[in-house]
């Protein structure tokens, strides 16, 4: 992209929401070599209908300003290691590291049994080769999805992700809730994970409820549910974002946990009644979700990315918004439905 169509980008140029027609969940987006790249859950996919082994899986698309999204393809052919694994594979991210793009998936049963893989491209558009091995076992997480690579700013790499905690306290204000929450892991390669997680978030509130009495592991739990982490660094202390809820309802949205070290203790402050950055817009934009975070074409300003059902509930699509970084914390406009332009100022004072 020119400078100048940068430049004109930057300062009047507006989007509409959703900005790909198609169904394209769980999106991951990222900047490389001044091209924008999207990677996300396809309906198959998410439907635990994948293709047959060597068929291609992730919808992939490319952009030059966000806005406007062409399909390139699928990031990877569905591996080969047969169908014990299932057919669910579920919201990829990729990193890069060393002139390498690892991408980062589930693959599962259903809403059973997923495990976490990574595949390995010399291209950002792949295409993607899984590296033949597991990065969690069942032995260690019944089920463990939405893995987000996170590097921090001395380099080293940690992998956040989703995963599930059958124990409970007694109900009281503030008490730990069974259901899927999120942890990390340091990385001891791009490939590998090191020993030892470190329980990031756990649920605590009614609206990150999943399902009331859900038979599940033989038992029947108050489920609830916290995923699609995605981390970001400001001003020194590390904000993890992630979607709660049931993720086809009204009551799912985004809200955020801080610490001063990247494996906390992350403090969880002003979410208690519902999320602060998306939630639902009724009759508009429904259930908007797992986000993830890039810089616009300004060079300066974050945009969030997520996906979120239309008012008819026929498709998650891709939505982006800018999030603004306020003296109170990370705010959003979204999600929005109408049209907006990148000359939009922010909700609060600038830090």
């Amino acid at each position: 992209m020119s400078n100048s169509n940068t430049e004109a980008l930057a300062s009047g140029a507006s989007y509409v929401n959703p900005v790909h027609p198609a169904y394209f969940a769980d999106p991951f987006v990222w900047k490389h070599d001044g091209v924008y790249y999207a990677v996300g859950t396809g309906p198959q996919e998410a439907a635990g209908h994948a293709a047959e082994s060597g068929e291609g899986i992730f919808p992939m698309l490319e952009s030059r300003d966000l806005v406007h999204w062409f399909p390139i393809g699928r990031a990877m052919r569905k591996p080969e290691f047969g169908a014990a694994h299932g057919d669910s594979f579920w919201a990829p991210e990729v990193a890069y590291h060393e002139g390498r793009f690892f991408l980062y998936y589930s693959v599962g049963l259903g809403d059973q049994g997923h495990h976490l893989r990574v595949a390995v491209s010399t291209s950002p558009g792949g295409p993607y080769h899984d590296t033949g091995s597991a990065l969690t076992s069942s032995s260690e997480w019944l089920f463990a999805i939405d893995p987000h690579p996170f590097r921090d700013t001395d380099g080293r790499w940690y992998l956040f992700f989703a995963a599930d905690f059958l124990d409970s306290e007694p109900p009281g204000r503030g008490s730990i809730r069974a259901g899927t929450a999120l942890v990390a892991q340091p990385l001891e390669s791009m490939t590998k994970l090191t020993e030892g997680s470190h329980v990031v978030l756990r649920a605590r509130h009614d609206w990150q409820r999943f399902e009331s009495d859900r038979p599940i592991y033989g038992g029947r739990y108050d489920w609830h549910t916290l995923e699609g982490p995605c981390v970001r660094k400001h001003l020194g202390r590390y904000y993890c974002f992630y979607s709660g809820g049931r993720w086809e309802t009204e009551g799912y949205g985004v809200d955020y946990v801080v610490a001063d070290h990247v494996l906390g203790p992350y403090a969880e402050t002003g979410g208690e009644t519902g999320p602060r950055i998306l939630k639902t817009q009724p009759g508009r934009m429904l259930g908007p979700g797992h986000n993830s975070l890039v810089e616009g074409p300004d060079g300066k300003t974050t945009f969030i990315v997520y996906h979120a059902w239309d008012a008819g509930k026929t498709a998650r699509r891709l939505c982006i918004d800018p999030l603004y970084w306020g003296l109170d914390g990370p705010s959003s406009p979204g999600p929005t439905w109408t049209r907006q332009s990148f000359r939009n100022g922010p909700l609060s004072p600038q830090v």
